[in-house]
């Protein structure tokens, strides 16, 4: 077996039927698709039961507890058979052809394979392609080397390219497995992420991949049931947490990783988590402003300035930018669905 796509898969009935339809098609010798339900309640079991009966390379485990993302990710990569398993989100679709191309990379013999994606909808309406890094050619790096680490690491943009996206990345079972699931991390929503880190000191060869393999479906994140207080946490503390970890806090290392998380948390975003607090839920201020603080906490001219605009700009200034943000929007969105809803709509 030379490929697993390894879903882990919580209450996602409504989507991941889509997710299968769009992956089954393309299999081909040596390839299958695992699927671990993490103790689903919905009809996820009914809609990848029903699949099950026409791929026989289609497997399907459900556990009866709920084991959270970390264990559910390393749960479904236990059970793969592949030299590599390619991670895949119950709610993505991925790109026809997607599965050949793959094949083809592996040919170049590295770790890990990280590549690019294309936002869309909830309803899958294209919107964007998803900012990754700077790098704009198909490139290898071995992160174990100091100078192909900078190199890759000062050209990332988010935290993507530090592993964050499971429908990203695929990579070799066995360095994986060696590494095992770092307990301190279950919980997190990256352990995923610890393990690559861990594996660097003894060679991580990187393959990225900038061109999209998949459309990720946004609007739709599970992890923002305790609000977006705890959700903008995870991701600010965690990568913090993990730059802290696995690198010296001054390193250039951790230096851009925590870069990459202030790309993802503008002003913009933050300024409105803030406003809703006040009015909404008063008691998460301080946690908001330490958020803030945290996101921007290197000393350069732009978190100067991101922590300025976050602690001076008036409400009503907001309100009135937003505004005028959302009366443009309907002319920008008839003009990208024009032009994207054909592919689109191939592709599914």
């Amino acid at each position: 077996m030379r490929l697993s796509i390894c879903i882990p898969t919580y209450n996602f009935g409504a989507y991941i039927g889509e997710t299968l339809q769009s992956i089954l098609p393309q299999l081909e010798e040596g390839v299958e698709v695992v699927v671990l339900d993490g103790g689903s309640t919905d009809d996820t079991s009914v809609v990848v039961e029903s699949l099950q009966r026409h791929y026989a390379a289609l497997r399907y485990e459900r556990r009866e507890e709920r084991g959270g993302i970390d264990r559910d990710m390393a749960r479904a990569v236990d059970l793969a058979q592949g030299e590599y398993c390619w991670l895949f989100c119950a709610d993505d679709v991925m790109k026809p052809g997607a599965i050949r191309r793959m094949l083809e990379n592996l040919n170049s013999g590295c770790d890990v394979y990280l590549c690019g994606m294309t936002l869309c909808t909830l309803d899958m309406q294209l919107l964007a392609e998803h900012r990754v890094s700077k790098i704009k050619v198909e490139s290898q790096f071995d992160l174990s080397v100091a100078g192909d680490r900078q190199s890759y690491f000062e050209q990332a943009l988010t935290t993507t390219a530090f592993f964050s996206f499971a429908s990203s990345l695929t990579f070799n079972k066995s360095r994986w497995d060696a590494i095992g699931l770092d307990e301190e991390f279950v919980g997190s929503l990256w352990a995923h992420v610890a393990r690559f880190f861990q594996m660097m000191p003894g060679g991580l060869r990187l393959h990225y991949l900038p061109e999209s393999y998949l459309f990720k479906r946004t609007e739709n994140d599970s992890f923002s049931d305790r609000g977006l207080v705890h959700r903008y946490s995870i991701a600010i503390d965690g990568y913090h947490r993990l730059a802290d970890t696995f690198f010296a806090p001054g390193s250039m290392e951790a230096r851009h990783l925590r870069l990459a998380v202030r790309n993802e948390f503008p002003p913009w975003l933050l300024l409105r988590l803030k406003f809703s607090s006040e009015s909404e839920r008063p008691d998460d201020m301080p946690a908001v402003d330490r958020l803030a603080a945290k996101a921007y906490v290197d000393r350069t001219p732009r978190n100067l300035a991101y922590r300025l605009i976050y602690e001076h700009t008036p409400r009503a200034a907001f309100r009135a930018a937003q505004a005028a943000y959302h009366a443009s929007r309907p002319i920008t969105a008839s003009i990208r669905t024009r032009r994207r809803r054909e592919p689109l709509a191939a592709a599914r």
